[in-house]
């Protein structure tokens, strides 16, 4: 068996923009997603970040296939998802699951913990139906939450309560792999710190395989064994949480590195910020050559032209054409 269990290729998911009431023409396309290869080996964490807009969560749902893939290909355990027919992804899906952002949002309201968390298990077959309830309750005390929760709502949860419940309904088919999507930027600060460690324990113990994306760098350094950089659809530096957190190569890397508070308010005080021009552009219509070289402090004409491919230095990835001249 392969070590990789998920192998995106030039994945590309744009939305198409069409004109006209009666007569509908195509006029132009949000370029979400637009040409991302990457890997993820069992038992590994990749964080995914970028400042909001720049494709991550598109990303997560086009490898659920959750939205269509307008181009490429997305290999799970060597199986290609987008030629898969829709009763294929059913059964694929209890391989795959995802936790979304809002915990709220994500779960039914007139649904109970019980309800909830025993629906996948009967959808799928997974255990016979009187084996439902006692496994619900060892979902429960997996994340951490009591069986005795297990017929409330969930507006009577806190938060994290409600977070930890949506692990529990993504580790209910015993997937191997999970996208985690934001999980952890509607709580607390405490309660993140829970959240990663329960995130980290169940894939350490149960060797999951772990998307993680999030916008706080030092939140993604401390779960991720690699890290991908995403700028308006496309991945500018890819390595692992180490070396891009504290060592970045790629422009927009650095500036994102550099807006990670300091816990010592020495450092935090001499803390250099580096500060973007303007505004991303807009996916409808991305610059030419390098889509980063509107705001780069060290473009230069050629990356007007030239689109950098992804390409090892340091021991890492990176697309920037003047990478060797930083």
């Amino acid at each position: 068996m392969s070590d990789t269990i998920l192998e995106l290729q030039n994945v590309k998911t744009h939305f198409p923009i069409h004109r006209g009431f009666i007569f509908k023409r195509l006029v132009g396309s949000v370029k979400a997603v637009d040409g991302v290869s990457l890997t993820l080996k069992r038992g590994e964490v990749l964080g995914l970040v970028g400042e909001s807009g720049c494709g991550k969560s598109t990303l997560a749902r086009t490898i659920l296939q959750l939205l269509p893939t307008t181009e490429g290909r997305i290999l799970l355990n060597g199986k290609d998802l987008t030629l898969a027919s829709r009763k294929e992804m059913t059964a694929i899906r209890c391989h795959m699951q995802m936790i979304f952002q809002d915990p709220f949002a994500s779960l039914n309201p007139r649904r109970t913990v019980f309800e909830t968390l025993a629906e996948p298990l009967r959808v799928h077959n997974v255990c016979d139906k009187k084996d439902v309830p006692q496994r619900v309750a060892s979902l429960l005390e997996t994340v951490g939450l009591s069986s005795r929760f297990i017929h409330k709502y969930p507006h009577e949860f806190s938060g994290g309560q409600r977070q930890r419940i949506a692990i529990a309904r993504a580790l209910a088919l015993e997937p191997k792999l999970i996208i985690a999507d934001e999980p952890v930027s509607a709580l607390d600060v405490s309660i993140q710190a829970q959240i990663l460690n329960l995130l980290a324990e169940l894939t350490r113990k149960m060797g999951l395989s772990l998307v993680f994306i999030a916008h706080d760098l030092s939140v993604v350094k401390h779960i991720s064994d690699r890290i991908a950089v995403m700028y308006l659809g496309k991945v500018v530096e890819l390595g692992t949480a180490t070396e891009v957190i504290d060592n970045p190569l790629h422009p927009y890397t650095k500036a994102l590195v550099s807006a990670i508070p300091q816990p010592d308010p020495d450092s935090e005080k001499n803390r250099h910020r580096i500060m973007l021009p303007g505004d991303p552009p807009s996916p409808i219509n991305p610059p030419s050559g390098c889509t980063f070289h509107t705001r780069c402090p060290h473009a230069i004409e050629a990356c007007k032209v030239a689109i950098p491919d992804l390409i090892a230095h340091k021991g890492r990835f990176v697309a920037c054409s003047r990478i060797k001249d930083l």
